[in-house]
């Protein structure tokens, strides 16, 4: 276990970016068609192809899932991965064509510092090829790919992974890009807000704070003139129908609610997927477990995405969290 989503088997991720952009895109690939489905408590989300992941809908299986920044421009990504996709024979087969089934949830960081003057095509079908191309086990954190660019209130965003096994040796991992509205610090920092949930030292084991007055300070956001969006998305390789992958969805967002302060706003875009690669048989996991283990996973996915982000090199741009606390590291 190398504590990252990849645990999941059936699953790889790939991550790319631009730096003088700031911006970047993850892409989670499965090795074959995986079951799929979304829940989406922001109350400003954006996103692509989210109708094949709907209970009514006949398709039920998805090739890739999306996690790019950009904004609405940033759904330009899906294309990107829908070309790769394509370019293998994969896709559900429709006479003699095959269409990939690509869904995907964009955040907000169109006012970080990068240059965004990209000419007349935006890079993100570019940087999403280059995403699929990158595609492995092994899943860098931090200052990178969809969390290239992003924020919270106080210091930098990023992409966090984190897994778990369940009781019946079912895994379950997490994948976020943490660009949230307001703070996954208590009281500012140091101490995390998913603290109660760390495994070992994963974002510098420092507990939780000795008095709880931080925790009763008035709560921050960013406020309207900048949107804010964490997307995520959980897996495992129970296997899970449609309905239950959307409760598995539901359940995760606990999860986000756990580890920042606050969440699931009116401008945010906050947004969960959840998938299945299906290798165990149906029915032998229990879905409260999973559902509880995706929460916890996806609450330590958003700490480790700040723990491990590095300030982008741009006038006023937020410091890091190891830029103020490194110290309380030891």
């Amino acid at each position: 276990m190398a504590n990252l989503i990849t645990d999941v088997p059936g699953l790889r991720v790939g991550q790319a970016q631009h730096p003088a952009l700031a911006s970047g895109v993850t892409v989670a690939l499965f090795d074959r068609p995986a079951t799929a489905a979304v829940f989406v408590p922001g109350g400003a989300p954006g996103g692509r192809g989210h109708e094949p992941l709907a209970l009514v809908v006949t398709i039920q299986r998805v090739d890739a899932l999306v996690l790019s920044g950009g904004s609405s421009i940033g759904l330009d990504a899906g294309t990107g991965v829908d070309a790769w996709l394509r370019a293998r024979g994969r896709g559900a087969p429709i006479r003699d064509v095959r269409v990939p089934i690509v869904a995907s949830a964009i955040l907000f960081d169109l006012l970080n510092g990068g240059d965004k003057a990209w000419g007349r095509f935006p890079p993100y079908r570019d940087l999403a090829w280059d995403a699929c191309e990158a595609a492995g086990p092994d899943v860098a954190l931090g200052t990178v790919g969809a969390g290239f660019g992003a924020t919270t209130i106080d210091v930098k965003g990023g992409l966090g992974s984190t897994s778990a096994v369940a009781s019946t040796g079912a895994t379950v991992g997490a994948l976020v890009a943490v660009n949230a509205i307001g703070s996954a610090l208590v009281g500012g920092g140091p101490h995390f807000w998913a603290a109660p949930f760390e495994r070992g030292r994963e974002f510098g084991g420092l507990g939780t704070p000795s008095s709880p007055e931080p925790a009763r300070s008035p709560p921050r956001w960013k406020g309207g003139s900048q949107p804010a969006t964490t997307i995520a998305i959980v897996a495992t390789d129970a296997g899970l129908d449609k309905a239950e992958a959307r409760r598995l969805a539901i359940m995760a967002s606990a999860g986000m609610a756990r580890a920042l302060r606050l969440a699931f706003a009116p401008s945010d875009g906050d947004t969960i997927f959840a998938a299945s690669t299906r290798l165990r048989p149906p029915g032998a996991d229990d879905l409260t477990e999973l559902g509880s283990l995706a929460a916890d996973c996806l609450a330590r996915a958003v700490a480790r995405a700040v723990y491990e982000a590095r300030a982008l090199p741009f006038e006023g741009a937020l410091p890091a969290w190891r830029d103020l606390f490194g110290d309380s590291v030891t």
